[in-house]
């Protein structure tokens, strides 16, 4: 098998199954930023320029792809502008990464699992380059390797299925001739739906990719912003509306793209905006951290030399008669004041009190509840569960999508939760890994470990199902582990964004969940505040000492490299 097609087909069912698209040969890949744009921009200062004594004081909430980010490119670009910086990130939990993290298999290190966010893709320009920097190695995301002659023990790559029957297969790709086949199948049923789509897609996505560079990037408001790239006709409209005024056929929609915008978000064409549902279909050249993606932003807040506080949950915010912030936290007040505060961390689940009030908070916006149940089992699943006929095989990756009745229905195709499932009642079971193990006889025998996204919790029961066992045995299950996450908005339709300067010196980067909730876009919105902030400084703005810092250069003395 070309290894191109292997590393896009092995991913699929990770950041949903559009990559299929481009398995056709006959696309272009998706639209990509110029290369380390944020990473780039930079500020100049007047050779005699003041050399501050007091270093600027920043705290960060928040130790997620948002708050690393900030954190990072902060150092970054006041170390450009040659201004003196004392940064501190407050994560309330004991590690760093936020909805990124890892839970080690069998409680041994050496098989760590991807609980929440699990790939990024080669167009998240920040990533990327942060991982390069980082020099972080990047894991091969076969799921269930096999070695040369050995027979498969799944039936296909992926397949979609309507809680009635499997609608769409993905098949295992051994070489040109069977990719020009499943070509032609997927061409004969869904015509040129699929290259329409990559279209739609590609110029949609770049128009967003203006958002990386001068003189767009850094952006003071989020609505003009989408204004002004020609975005609100796609988070205005439901993804179902936007395909069908574009023009692609619904069977294409309901049984691929839906089912991605399932696996990925939870939610259906007929509530999920158009813009994220376009975000589902740039899954070109998927990559993963080894040990885990957190890893990233763990390394973004040491290159940033930030102290890290963990475990540490701030609770009240206020600003002292000088101008400057005052932190307090469960254990009591903060020492020092801080010049800015960037609140990096859905507002509504921060629990913050503020004094002075805000003006204008954050809205409290609704986000998905997604159980993820990880389990490991010497059985693959059983055909009967996916409706197929007893001894079939059955694929190493099942995503969902509704049924045509289901799909005119809008309490179910605009609905949320247990509401949206249809007869399925999951969004997707995959195969993550095959691993040899010793059994309860001392042999070594496969095991295969599974992850399953869905709206209400997986129990024993539920499992047993999966698995074609009345209930389970002692065996059949050999490690479980379970997580109720908040795992990301409700992404309604929506033509404005929250404000991303909240108040003098008060920076807020998760109104950009409502536009697009990915690791990277959080990403990019913590180097966006970055350069708001730096910008600032060295606008002339007053510091502590009445002093102010000196600048020349071009547009606020900014410049790429």
């Amino acid at each position: 098998m070309p290894s191109s097609f292997n590393r896009i087909l092995s991913v699929l069912l990770l950041f949903g199954i559009t990559a299929l698209i481009y398995s056709t040969r006959l696309l272009t890949p998706t639209p990509k930023p110029t290369r380390f744009l944020t990473t780039s921009y930079r500020f100049d200062t007047h050779p005699n320029a003041h050399t501050r004594i007091t270093p600027k004081k920043v705290a960060i909430i928040g130790a997620g792809s948002a708050g690393a980010s900030t954190a990072y490119y902060l150092r970054r670009f006041a170390t450009n502008a040659s201004i003196p910086l004392d940064i501190t990130v407050f994560e309330r939990s004991d590690f760093v990464g936020g909805r990124s993290t890892t839970v080690n298999a069998y409680d041994d290190a050496d098989h760590p699992i991807e609980l929440g966010a699990s790939i990024f893709v080669e167009v998240n320009a920040n990533l990327v380059s942060a991982t390069e920097e980082l020099g972080l190695d990047v894991v091969d995301l076969e799921r269930v390797p096999r070695d040369e002659g050995e027979e498969r023990e799944f039936s296909a790559n992926f397949a979609v299925y309507n809680g009635e029957e499997m609608v769409f297969t993905m098949p295992y790709i051994d070489g040109k001739k069977d990719a020009w086949w499943n070509n032609i199948k997927v061409l004969w049923r869904y015509g040129m739906a699929p290259i329409y789509t990559q279209r739609l897609m590609k110029s949609t996505v770049g128009k967003f990719l203006s958002f990386y560079a001068p003189p767009v990037f850094p952006f003071k408001d989020l609505t003009e912003t989408a204004i002004n790239a020609g975005l609100l006709e796609t988070t205005g409209v439901t993804g179902q509306q936007y395909l069908e005024k574009n023009g692609i056929a619904s069977k294409w929609s309901n049984e691929v793209i839906q089912a991605s915008t399932r696996v990925n978000y939870g939610q259906n064409l007929g509530l999920i905006h158009g813009l994220e549902t376009m975000v589902c279909m740039a899954a070109e050249g998927a990559l993963a951290i080894k040990g885990g993606n957190w890893r990233i932003f763990a390394g973004m807040i040491g290159r940033a030399e930030a102290t890290l506080k963990l475990g540490t949950t701030v609770t009240d915010i206020s600003k002292d008669e000088s101008g400057k912030w005052r932190l307090a936290t469960e254990d009591g007040p903060v020492s020092g004041k801080f010049d800015e505060v960037v609140v990096a961390a859905p507002w509504q689940f921060a629990n913050l009190t503020m004094t002075p009030e805000l003006e204008g908070k954050p809205d409290e916006i609704p986000y998905v509840t997604l159980h993820v149940t990880l389990f490991a089992s010497p059985h693959t699943p059983a055909p009967e569960f996916y409706g197929l006929s007893a001894g079939e095989k059955v694929p190493e990756a099942v995503l969902t999508t509704l049924t045509e009745a289901e799909q005119a229905d809008d309490k179910i195709n605009g609905g949320r939760g247990e509401a949206a499932a249809g007869k399925s009642g999951f969004f997707s079971i995959s195969t993550l890994r095959k691993l040899t193990r010793k059994g309860p006889d001392g042999k070594d025998r496969k095991e295969y470990i599974y992850k399953i996204f869905s709206p209400k919790p997986f129990d024993d029961a539920g499992l047993a199902r999966v698995l074609g066992k009345e209930k389970l045995g002692e065996d059949d299950v050999t490690w479980v582990y379970r997580k109720v996450w908040k795992s990301y908005p409700y992404e309604l339709p929506r033509v404005t964004f929250e404000k991303i300067k909240l108040a003098d010196g008060l920076w807020y980067t998760s109104g950009i969940e409502s536009f697009i909730s990915t690791m990277e876009t959080s990403s990019l919105m913590g180097s966006n505040v970055a350069g708001l902030i730096v910008e600032e400084w060295l606008s002339g703005k007053e510091n502590g000492e009445g002093e102010k810092l000196v600048v020349q250069g071009g547009e606020k003395g900014r410049k790429e490299l």
